[in-house]
């Protein structure tokens, strides 16, 4: 579970990490009110994604009176997917240097391990591997000041920044320990008036340790989108292509966005329709994908428990309730399948039986509505 930003620096206020001061908005009147407060502030979209700031997430007003504006104008847009309902206001930082930490777990060494790195505030993706500091730590010993101290020394700080930055090094593993912790991280993390400062922070907790953390706020996930087919019980991610799926099992679906983009598509979605969902959740589902009007629907279905009739029928109900305007390319192959295709033909829709063929055809189908 991600937290917001402002949630994240709660958090690492609590664990002694110097932040900003900042206050949480919800309309362009406490925008105003906050730069009262706090003089020039940075208005920052509270949105669960990365490059806000590239994005126009971040601003900064200067007076009351461009508070209000900016925050009028963020408030309620669309950033990649999310709308914006909240904004943290924080008091803007002369900014002398930008650094980067963070604790995360190496699921392949199996360890956690603490990345740093002197070029901060920019995606630690694009930071070459010889300006990054990685050490992975014993989870029997954990971080020490000594290990703090080590990574200061490979980052070549000096003075007060390389005695704070060894200090939080611990205090950040702390964090990622006691709160079962995904990942921890703070970039830009700020050296302003000669200290640092964390300038932002991203904190992700582990769902399956949820339980143990009752006093930590609950976020919930997703574009609107995706939380409202979240709502119906099935699993779905938006993607960035033009070709809607719906698929039964996940392992289906991914199988469909390959096959679509081997033919040189690009999938619009990710979407789980299960083994064994009923008609209503299914026509459901597929009329969530009506509403992203895609260059064309792709359905996959390998009828198991799935009852391929159950499919059709759902099917046929989207399009004589809220209609299907784009193509349509149908795969049903399974349980009750005659029945199933025959309902579908009846109807004038062709249910394809290879997978490869369908995904082709609902590739070719989209180009062609270019």
């Amino acid at each position: 579970m991600k937290q917001y930003e402002y949630m994240a620096k709660g958090i690492l206020a609590q664990y002694g990490i110097p932040i900003a001061p900042g206050q949480l908005v919800e309309s362009p009147d406490a925008a105003a009110e906050a730069v009262r407060d706090l003089g020039p502030v940075a208005l920052k979209a509270q949105v669960l994604v990365g490059g806000r700031g590239k994005a126009g997430g971040i601003q900064f007003a200067q007076t009351p009176q461009e508070g209000a504006h900016v925050a009028q104008h963020m408030l309620g847009m669309l950033l990649k997917g999310y709308r914006v309902e909240k904004l943290y206001a924080e008091q803007k930082l002369p900014i002398e240097k930008e650094l980067y930490i963070s604790v995360t777990t190496d699921r392949n060494a199996k360890k956690p391990l603490v990345m740093a790195s002197s070029a901060g505030g920019v995606e630690i993706e694009d930071v070459s591997d010889d300006q990054i500091v990685k050490r992975h730590v014993d989870p029997a010993i954990g971080v020490l000041p000594y290990f703090g101290r080590e990574m200061a020394q490979a980052l070549g700080l000096h003075d007060v920044v390389f005695k704070e930055f060894s200090e939080l090094v611990v205090k950040l593993y702390r964090i990622y320990r006691e709160k079962d912790a995904e990942l921890v991280e703070i970039n830009p993390l700020a050296v302003v008036d000669g200290h640092l400062i964390a300038a932002d922070a991203r904190l992700n907790i582990d769902d399956s340790a949820l339980y143990r953390h009752q006093d930590v706020a609950r976020v919930d996930e997703g574009s609107d989108l995706e939380q409202k087919v979240h709502e119906i019980g099935l699993a779905y991610v938006e993607l960035d292509g033009d070709i809607a799926v719906m698929a039964n099992g996940a392992g289906m679906a991914m199988a469909t966005l390959d096959a679509i983009q081997y033919f040189g598509g690009r999938p619009a979605n990710f979407l789980d329709a299960g083994g064994g969902a009923s008609v209503e959740p299914t026509a459901e589902a597929l009329g969530v994908l009506v509403t992203m009007k895609p260059k064309a629907i792709l359905v996959n279905i390998f009828g198991g428990i799935t009852r391929c009739d159950d499919v059709a029928q759902a099917i046929l109900q989207v399009r004589n309730t809220v209609g299907i305007p784009v193509p349509l390319v149908v795969r049903l192959v399974g349980t009750n399948e005659k029945e199933g295709v025959a309902l579908l033909n009846e109807a004038g829709i062709q249910a394809y039986s290879d997978m490869a063929e369908a995904a082709e055809r609902a590739v070719g189908l989209a180009k062609e509505a270019l």
